[in-house]
Parts: structure tokens; sequence; C-alpha cells
């Protein structure tokens, strides 16, 4: 496989909680600035209408990700506007968990219970997506999870916002120059963070400790993507049990490519 297996400060769960949500809070600001929500609102729509789903069950959803924006696009739809998505994760963030869950009104709530991606029978019934988390699973997780999908029969996307294209040593060899350019972009991207609070300021321009983790996880992530041919070796021997899957480059509407997709779902 070209991935290669780095760590990331978000994979421990001994890194605070604040911290984390603070740095998914820039992912949040990066998401918008790229159109990611745009790119899942396409990829979505083709398999809810295809299963004729009503429930979107996102894995991994951190302090919440994509999803929510991706949801007011897809509301948007008005065959869609009762869509429900259901946000979960493995170590849940209790805080944002309350704030959704506080108003129901947006069909959106948050799993307080902890939630295993590799183990799709104990997941609620929807279409199961993994948006910017796959590449944190070692090979043997990532496998996992397309059994268990295809085992359990469950229709699942998954979708990272970067295709790993880039030769290891070269990255290895721009990675000083890089951290230097995402520490400084975080500097212009905090004041776009909503909610804004005190630990986001003072611990990116007097304690630099967000610019410094957020800029090493982003990089540290490139290389862990899984490559095109990856997961080719990754579905290698699935799709015999009556389930059907795809992979390939996301597009945009202007058809300019952003990211990587995996989409699989029952035949019947």
């Amino acid at each position: 496989m070209k991935r290669i297996q780095l760590f990331e400060f978000e994979d421990y769960d001994w890194f605070p909680v604040w911290l984390r949500t603070c740095m998914t809070n820039l992912i949040m600001v990066l998401h918008k600035m790229m159109g990611i929500s745009e790119v899942l609102a396409y990829l979505i729509y083709r398999v809810i209408k295809e299963k004729n789903l009503t429930k979107i069950v996102d894995l991994g959803s951190g302090s919440s990700g994509a999803m929510p924006d991706t949801m007011k696009a897809l509301r948007e739809l008005d065959s869609l506007r009762h869509l429900e998505l259901v946000m979960t994760d493995l170590y849940p963030n209790k805080e944002v968990a309350r704030r959704f869950n506080e108003n129901t009104a947006d069909n959106i709530t948050y799993l307080e219970t902890p939630v295993d991606a590799t183990e799709m029978s104990s997941v609620p019934n929807g279409l199961k997506t993994l948006i910017n988390s796959f590449h944190h699973m070692p090979p043997h997780k990532a496998r996992k999870i397309l059994e268990s999908a295809e085992e359990h029969q469950q229709p699942i996307l998954i979708y990272e916002m970067a295709e790993n294209k880039i030769p290891v040593l070269i990255w290895a060899i721009l990675l000083p120059i890089s951290l230097v350019i995402i520490m400084v972009m975080t500097w212009f991207m905090t004041p776009f963070v909503r909610p804004l609070t005190w630990r986001q300021i003072v611990f990116t321009y007097l304690i630099p400790i967000i610019p410094i983790c957020y800029a090493w996880d982003g990089q540290a992530s490139l290389p862990r993507m899984y490559a095109l041919k990856d997961i080719d070796e990754l579905l290698e021997g699935l799709g015999k049990n009556n389930f059907y899957w795809e992979h390939g480059p996301a597009k945009k509407a202007n058809g300019k490519k952003l990211g990587t997709y995996i989409v699989g779902y029952p035949k019947s």
C-alpha cells in the first residue's frame, strides 16, 4: 500500500477534548472554504434516492464536521425535507451533543453513547457516512468497516477531502515548509470559527498550541489517506454478497476533483 501509518494527536483518547474541538472548528472553516458540503450533498443524494432512505448516520462525527452544513444543502430539495441526521462517535463530544440535541427542529441529533464504526450491527439503520475519518483507520480496521457494511447489508459512503497522490519522499522534503504555511493559515481562519471561544483565541495567537497540533495532523493525514489503488486492495474479494461497491475521485458541480469516495449498498 502507498498509505503509511503516522500518528495524529486527535487519535489519542488522552488528547484534551477542548483542544480537539478547537482543531475541528478549524477543519469546519476549511470545509466551507473548499465547498465540501456541495460535494457531499451530491454523493449522498445519489445513494439515498437509489435506496429510498430517510436517515443518515454519521460515524466519527467528532465536533460535528461537515455533515450539518451538508444537511442544509440536502434539505433545500423538496423530497428531502424530512431527512434525519444522527451523529455518532467512538468518543462522543458531550458538549457538542447537548447543543445539537437541544434543537430537534433541524432533524439533527447526536448520540451520547459510543458507537464503533467497525461493527455495523450496533449502528442505527440509515446511510452510514465516514467523512474525513477513514484515514484514521489502519488497514485491518478499514477492511473490517467495509466487510461489516457488506455483511450486515448497510449502505455506506466514505469521503476524504484530499487524494494521496504525492510521493512520500516529496511530502517529507516539503514538510517543514508545509507546517509553517498551515500554522500561518490558522491565524487567518480563526476569526471565522463559530462559536469563537477564548481558548480558540488564546491558544492560537498567544500560546500557539492549536496551530502546531492542527498543522501536524493536517500534514500527517495526507500520507495516511488510502490512495485509489489502496482502496482496490481493501475492496478485494468484496461485492459477492449481493452488494455493490464503487470508488473514485469526487467532483464538484463544475467538474473539479475534490477528494475521493467509496460507496457501497445492497443491490436488492
